[in-house]
């Protein structure tokens, strides 16, 4: 049975050969540090859940995760130019191949969704050749991996070109690229202490009983502030859920739990597009399109986050009650 823990592999060498390839790099100036967060990153990946296993197993995987931070914190990472091909080079593809240059990254997500329906819906399925529920996933990482085949078929670039830039672009991305794992994980360290507890019954506390309405407007509201200071909607759903989402609205007063959870999360991700800490969709654009004003998407945004906010409150108090 192939398994998530395939996956964890797969990206874990991934990562692993960013590390060496920078370590190599003599003229990145921070190749120590690429080196050294990568390489973390890979351990992490390859034996986070062997490490787990071991008398201080946690403790271990919690010093990768600092070890991570310290090295972003103190900035020993930084951007990287490995050879590659050149803006001219890019635009003669361009113009021989055109749009057919999209199709190798349009087998990923073709890959995932007819592989998917597939499983599910024919004797495929039966087979028990992927982890329960977690068949797209997996369908996703083969799908980058036949689309690389074919790139190299149709292609023919150099052997370790797919690393190269990979690695150009990761090391563009920096530390943003694992934030939302982080920020995840710190939401749910936030329900883990009780920080729903705490929100719900000082809502409890402060909004009449019957409100509907305005519990929902401190749902939402409440969703888009956590997310905007966690940096990610799923980080912020666990705590806001538990505060005042399933005790409240959902048990409290009848309502639909899908409309709530999903518009919630709609919510959620209002914040997204407000705050710098969602970086890897607000500020690694801005760096990657070298804007003068590193808060420049966010500005852009914020004129749609709002109104849409606005709408997800009115849309989960009339669709779920």
């Amino acid at each position: 049975m192939i398994t998530l823990e395939w996956l964890y592999m797969l990206a874990g060498a991934m990562f692993a050969a960013f590390a060496l390839l920078s370590l190599a790099d003599r003229k990145a100036k921070k190749r120590f540090g690429n080196a050294a967060f990568w390489g973390l990153m890979a351990a992490s990946l390859l034996g986070g859940s062997r490490i787990a296993l071991l008398p201080n197993g946690d403790f271990i995987n919690g010093l990768i995760v600092l070890g991570l931070v310290g090295l972003a914190g103190f900035g020993f990472i930084g951007r990287s130019n490995p050879k590659t091909t050149s803006d001219l080079e890019r635009e003669a593809f361009a113009e021989i191949r055109g749009n057919k240059l999209f199709l190798p990254a349009l087998i990923i997500p073709a890959t995932a969704l007819f592989g998917t329906l597939a499983y599910n819906y024919t004797a495929l399925g039966e087979s028990g050749l992927f982890e329960a529920r977690r068949e797209t996933y997996i369908l996703l990482g083969i799908g980058v991996l036949l689309a690389i085949a074919v790139i190299f078929a149709w292609l023919k670039p150099p052997a370790l070109a797919p690393l190269e830039e990979g690695r150009r672009l990761i090391d563009a991305i920096g530390w943003a690229a694992v934030l939302p794992q982080m920020l995840a994980a710190l939401g749910v360290v936030f329900a883990a202490a009780g920080v729903g507890t705490i929100i719900g019954d000082t809502t409890r506390a402060l909004i009449p009983e019957g409100s509907i309405f305005l519990t929902v407007l401190v749902f939402a509201i409440g969703m888009a502030l956590f997310t905007m200071i966690m940096g990610n909607a799923f980080a912020a759903f666990p705590v806001m859920a538990a505060a005042i989402g399933v005790p409240l609205l959902i048990q409290g007063y009848g309502g639909d739990a899908a409309v709530i959870g999903a518009i919630g999360m709609l919510a959620g991700f209002c914040g997204t597009l407000m705050t710098p800490m969602a970086a890897n969709f607000n500020l690694v654009p801005a760096a990657l399109l070298e804007l003068k004003d590193k808060n420049g998407v966010i500005k852009a945004q914020i004129g749609t986050a709002l109104p849409l906010l606005a709408v997800n409150i009115l849309l989960i108090y009339f669709l779920a009650f």
